[in-house]
């Protein structure tokens, strides 16, 4: 017993600590790869690197800020929001009526939000817009006697299984085939067919891991995965379970319930919003909220949310008659509390710009992609997958990776007589199998750091799911690629 508390509160690395070894790491390996070759400005694709000057390395988590400063006021502004709903009682209360109604069935909610969850990163690649949710699912999980590791496994794995099995989203299989060669085509409804198989198939083990693990913490507490100090922390933002007393008194007042109301249509709003209607030709929308935050539904970014999550906090103020000054300075203090979420965000692109600064991706694709050339179908297939699962550590943007790969992989496959479906899939399969671990993904430091869960607690704990999921994938490529 002494060994496990003590191998529990051994100190680890932060998530900062981890993110900024990893740019070192990259800048150091500019130097050891060929120095790349220019004619005029323009590079030689693949001949090697620049690289990296001391300045660079330290440079780029502050250009990574500039390149995430949508994302870093999105995040403020919801703080905010998230500030003024907790102080008027509502989510606390509206929790324990929740686990009270349940009745020791709160265990049926993993299901439901991972499948909800899947379904936007299926159709639409939702990842960081899940932040707002990792707080919210923390404190009804803590309540439900799991932990805060159950809500961000939720949130994470749950929007993950959708993104690796994208089948209409437009930032992950719509920018690869937008970004083929136009002597290339390709079949939507191959690429959809594939697409549902991953992402059904990596939600149901998602949902199987994380179901065992939370019956296990909610039958002995003594189970979690969490280290002591993560379990404080945990108890210091979220509180502790509810009990039967505290479930039987608890009771939403009217205000309250007009509150819960507007907190649910907001986020029903943003997500409706960043939906791209328009690319599965519905313009139902079009006419929505043009007015208010300069875009239609549907043609929403972080900036359309951001104002939207500052309306709706205002208004709730209203509804609970806080007053300007109430309003302003729990506004602010919301905002306050989100400074840590929004550095490591910030830092976490860090990453990615030293890549392109550098052009270490642009020298990878180019020389794997000719060694992929020589490969019999049965290797293309799975080393193509992991030669983009290392491509996803250094470029996590999905739709980024896509314009840097596909244009040069597909034309390799369609070469070699591969299916270029099995080839746009096993990119964008695994870039959403690293986007479910990787510290370079703002959305995972940023939703952890709400949840309260160090990072490395969640690579440790997510490492036998990935690698399983990992699996899966490319055996139903392999498959489809036998097929095809």
């Amino acid at each position: 017993m002494t060994k496990k508390k003590s191998k529990k509160t051994k100190t680890m690395l932060s998530a900062f600590s981890i993110i900024l070894i990893l740019i070192f790491g990259l800048g150091i390996l500019s130097h050891i790869l060929p120095n790349a070759e220019f004619i005029g400005e323009d590079i030689v694709n693949g001949s090697g690197t620049v690289g990296a000057s001391l300045s660079d390395i330290l440079l780029s988590p502050i250009l990574g800020f500039e390149n995430a400063i949508d994302v870093a006021i999105f995040i403020m502004v919801l703080g905010g929001f998230l500030g003024i709903v907790t102080k008027t009682g509502a989510l606390e209360t509206g929790i324990k009526v929740l686990v009270q109604k349940l009745k020791g069935n709160e265990i049926i909610l993993i299901p439901i939000l991972m499948l909800i969850f899947s379904i936007g990163g299926t159709t639409y690649g939702m990842l960081e817009e899940t932040v707002g949710f990792y707080a919210l699912l923390a404190a009804t999980m803590v309540a439900a006697r799991m932990d805060t590791l159950v809500a961000s496994a939720v949130v994470l794995l749950g929007a993950g299984s959708g993104v690796l099995g994208s089948t209409i989203n437009p930032f992950a299989v719509g920018v690869a085939v937008s970004a083929l060669p136009a002597n290339l085509e390709v079949n939507q409804g191959i690429i959809i067919l594939i697409g549902t198989i991953l992402w059904l198939t990596t939600l149901l083990i998602s949902i199987i891991f994380v179901m065992r693990y939370a019956k296990k913490v909610q039958r002995d507490k003594g189970s979690t995965f969490l280290s002591l100090r993560e379990q404080k922390d945990m108890e210091r933002k979220y509180g502790t379970a509810v009990d039967a007393k505290a479930e039987k008194k608890a009771k939403l007042t009217n205000r309250q319930k007009v509150t819960l109301v507007l907190f649910g249509l907001t986020f029903i709003i943003m997500v409706i919003g960043f939906i791209p209607w328009g690319e599965f030709g519905i313009t139902f929308f079009d006419g929505f909220t043009g007015w208010l935050t300069g875009s239609p539904l549907g043609s929403w970014y972080f900036y359309e949310s951001a104002l939207w999550f500052l309306i709706m906090a205002i208004i709730i103020g209203i509804v609970n008659k806080m007053g300007e000054k109430g309003i302003v300075d729990t506004f602010v203090d919301g905002a306050d509390d989100m400074i840590g979420v929004v550095l490591i965000v910030a830092v976490a692109r860090g990453a990615s710009v030293l890549m392109t600064t550098t052009y270490l991706d642009n020298y990878i694709i180019y020389n794997a992609s000719n060694i992929l050339s020589n490969m019999p179908e049965l290797l293309f297939t799975p080393l193509n997958y992991l030669l983009h699962v290392v491509l996803s550590v250094l470029v996590p943007s999905s739709s980024g990776l896509a314009t840097l790969s596909t244009p040069i992989i597909a034309p390799v496959a369609s070469q070699l007589g591969y299916s270029t479906e099995v080839a746009i899939m096993s990119m964008v399969s695994a870039n959403g199998l690293v986007n479910l671990i990787t510290p370079t993904c703002g959305a995972i430091m940023g939703g952890l750091a709400l949840a309260k869960v160090e990072y490395t607690t969640w690579f440790k704990w997510a490492l036998k799911i990935v690698l399983t999921i990992a699996l899966v994938n490319i055996l139903v490529l392999m498959l489809f690629s036998i097929i095809l």
